[in-house]
């Protein structure tokens, strides 16, 4: 489980808090993932309250040794690359921490399972100690949030802090929360629990009980002390000028004798009302040494499902306390929290375990889930687990990625398909070639007919769009309409050492391209060798509403095992920032002609919008019919099922499906005046940090889908899907087992 932590006494300390840092040790050896947000001083007695008009600020807490007062405390936290364990202080109340815990600390980590208040210095048992214990206002806190949450009290009956004895009750209560998270009563909201510091407490019971009304009956609860004269010496000095020199005998009464209080309340008061109570109370079963847990609702009141009696905390069966699965996630800030809220979405029930490596399972054979980069996935043992780990991502997929390949796979399906019709008239006319130096364009282009054809043509210049192979996020895209344009093109890109090296990926410094108007400024050594040029489809679809911009739609695709595929419905329309012209070889200004959100400049405001809500007012198309986005969605779920399967059977070298990975994809179309769409490029893993906020909601939902399909579908987990929005556009079995 992920657990958050908090108190009401503050960080360790021999004095205040001796149990906060054994008992987070204890959890941490128990296998559960700990986040630690306490109050800086000691905040006792203070309820469920908050400070208001008070800033919070915190500072980061290092913890030391156990039981020795040596942790540091610091202005600024830890790098995020530096190790050691760092908890949150805040200059705030115990609910206050846990707000904070929750909603913002720790948001790239899994969602918090349980919150733990605690252990408190001090039992919080009866209704006189529970009514002002900041412990159960930092639980309460919690459950209001609708968070699981314990108050956990340690009754001392000594101030000799016993290590041996503090153990044995730390070892108990991760044990006592771990039965009350997996057997969590209907109606409760928070259990208060109060765990005695006594010796053999984990073979003495345990108690479910009911929190005993008590009342203060020796009158006040405050002691009166003299009053010191601590008063403030300009405001005396004021007094004695207004009333002059005189002597104390002479000063005139006042209303109100002047004197100080100290909190000192009886607690015999609470003794006296335990002894004269029948069994069952929380008070009563401290008295006996046992462990009292009393479930309670949000406002004080006791859970009715659960009755008094004994609990027995029965061993659990090998591996129920297991997480469902183990998993290795990375991913850039904008998905990792995403990917977290969907994976407890599939699996409420039972947490997952994040780990950093597979050396870090506890055995080969635990089910593990890998969602990282590609470059960082565990292959080796991908395939050597096909039944327990699951990837996000297939071992070879250039058939797809890769343009030149992409372009490969479409024409050898055309070739054995010639009448097919979904991805037929949805691909634009695409010629690859490969150059090696500028010097030997002509001899690439020798059988390039349509390049040839096109060229020759003397009528108005039909435009093409350059595209290196492997390049992605825009890289080296350029435009042109001749052969000419093309050699200048190739004699603008510096650097003499070009790659011949095919390898998955690369990670080269990438050269820059010169010149003003230029499309794609960067790209990479090993991308200046395979090439496609694309027919630019013109004109495209505009529309008067979003200031008659040029833009592509990027459509949400998931493949998951050997082989079934998914379409997203909510997908995004990215606009470039300008108003369109079409392309003349005076000007090419990037403003109007790219739409790849990675490579505009400045603001992105109004270039990245939900697809269902574009309008319908076309000024390139008048007789636009309502429904054209549908058909456009329509048309790309057809043409998607069938590139797929085109992949998938003719290029089983370059695209090799596993029953126990799947990936997603962002798959870009362009739409032309009649509503035509045609595809551009797949992306693997595409970066949805481009998709900026206006996407982040269609960032979420695709999550989810994914995790519930892909995840939920291998490790068995269970969420509610809208299956509406994921449109299945193929099921074949390859037989890849």
């Amino acid at each position: 489980m992920h657990i958050l932590v908090v108190n009401d006494d503050g960080p360790p300390s021999n004095q205040s808090s001796p149990y906060i840092h054994p008992f987070v040790k204890t959890l941490q050896q128990a296998g559960h993932q700990v986040s630690v947000v306490l109050p800086h001083e000691q905040r006792s007695w203070i309820g469920k309250a908050h400070f208001v008009g008070q800033i919070t600020k915190p500072t980061y807490f290092r913890p030391g040794t156990i039981h020795k007062d040596d942790g540091t405390t610091h202005d600024r936290p830890l790098p995020h690359d530096e190790g050691g364990e760092e908890w949150i202080l805040v200059n705030g109340s115990p609910a206050t921490c846990t707000q904070l815990g929750l909603f913002h600390f720790f948001q790239d980590e899994p969602p918090v399972d349980l919150v733990v208040s605690g252990p408190n210095y001090g039992r919080n048992s009866t209704s006189l100690f529970s009514l002002s214990s900041g412990t159960i206002g930092g639980a309460m806190e919690a459950a209001v949030c609708q968070k699981k949450a314990i108050a956990l009290s340690f009754a001392f009956y000594s101030r000799e802090h016993d290590p041996d004895l503090i153990v044995g009750a730390c070892r108990h209560s991760v044990k006592l929360i771990e039965y009350l998270y997996n057997n969590w009563g209907s109606d409760v909201d928070l259990y208060s629990c109060n765990v005695p510091v006594v010796a053999g407490i984990e073979k003495n019971k345990v108690m479910y009980t009911k929190t005993l009304q008590n009342y203060w009956t020796s009158g006040s609860s405050f002691e009166e002390i003299e009053a010191e004269d601590d008063e403030d010496p300009e405001a005396r000095e004021k007094e004695i000028r207004e009333t002059g020199e005189c002597a104390a005998s002479n000063e005139k009464p006042t209303r109100h004798k002047h004197r100080h209080f100290k909190w000192a309340p009886k607690f015999a008061d609470v003794q006296k009302s335990i002894d004269a109570s029948p069994p069952g109370n929380d008070g009563w079963a401290i008295h006996q040494g046992f462990t009292s847990v009393t479930p309670l609702k949000a406002n004080y009141l006791h859970a009715s499902s659960i009755s008094p009696g004994e609990l027995k905390l029965t061993p659990t069966p090998p591996h129920a306390s297991d997480p469902s699965y183990y998993a290795i996630l990375s991913a850039d800030s904008y998905v990792l929290p995403l990917l977290h809220s969907a994976l407890s979405k599939t699996f409420p029930q039972h947490s997952y375990k994040p780990i950093t490596s597979t050396t870090q399972l506890p055995y080969p054979t635990a089910p593990l889930l890998q969602i990282t980069p590609y470059e960082s996935l565990d292959f080796t043992h991908i395939l050597s687990h096909p039944t327990t780990s699951l990837a996000n991502s297939y071992i070879i997929r250039k058939a797809l990625i890769r343009k030149h390949y992409l372009h490969n796979t479409v024409t050898s399906w055309w070739s054995k398909h010639p009448n097919d019709t979904d991805l037929k008239g949805h691909v634009p006319l695409t010629v690859a070639f490969e150059v090696d130096y500028a010097e030997f364009l002509d001899e690439a282009l020798a059988e390039c007919w349509e390049l040839h054809e096109s060229f020759a043509k003397e009528e108005e210049a039909e435009w093409w769009v350059l595209k290196p192979g492997m390049s992605d996020q825009g890289q080296g895209i350029r435009l042109f309409s001749s052969e000419k344009e093309l050699q200048a093109i190739f004699e603008e890109w510096e650097g003499d050492e070009n790659s011949d090296d095919d390898d998955e990926d690369e990670a080269e410094t990438p050269p820059r391209i010169n010149g003003q108007d230029v499309i794609g400024a960067g790209t990479m050594t090993s991308q200046l060798r395979h090439f496609i040029a694309q027919r630019y489809i013109h004109p495209p679809l505009l529309l008067k509403d979003h200031g008659n911009r040029k833009f592509h739609i990027r459509c949400y695709v998931l493949a998951v095992g050997a082989l079934r595929t998914y379409v997203y419905k909510d997908m995004l329309a990215l606009f470039a920032p300008d108003a369109y012209t079409p392309p003349t070889t005076e000007s090419l200004n990037p403003r109007i002609h790219l739409t790849n959100t990675c490579l505009q400049d400045g603001s992105r405001e109004g270039t990245v919008l939900p697809f269902w809500k574009l309008s319908n007012n076309s000024s390139t198309s008048p007789a636009l019919t309502q429904d054209w986005k549908e058909s456009v969605f329509n048309q790309i779920c057809a043409a998607t099922g069938t590139l797929f399967e085109a992949a998938a059977r003719e290029q089983m070298i370059h695209f090799q499906t596993l029953e126990n990975a799947f990936e997603v994809f962002g798959v870009d179309w362009m739409v032309e005046a009649g509503g035509r769409a045609w595809l551009l490029e797949v992306n693997a893993f595409p970066d949805f940090r481009q998709s900026g906020s206006v996407g982040e909601e269609v960032v979420k939902g695709f999550w989810d889908e994914v995790v519930g399909v892909a995840v939920g579908g291998f490790f068995g987990g269970e969420m509610k899907r809208d299956e509406g929005r994921l449109r299945k556009v193929l099921d074949v079995d390859l037989g890849r087992r």
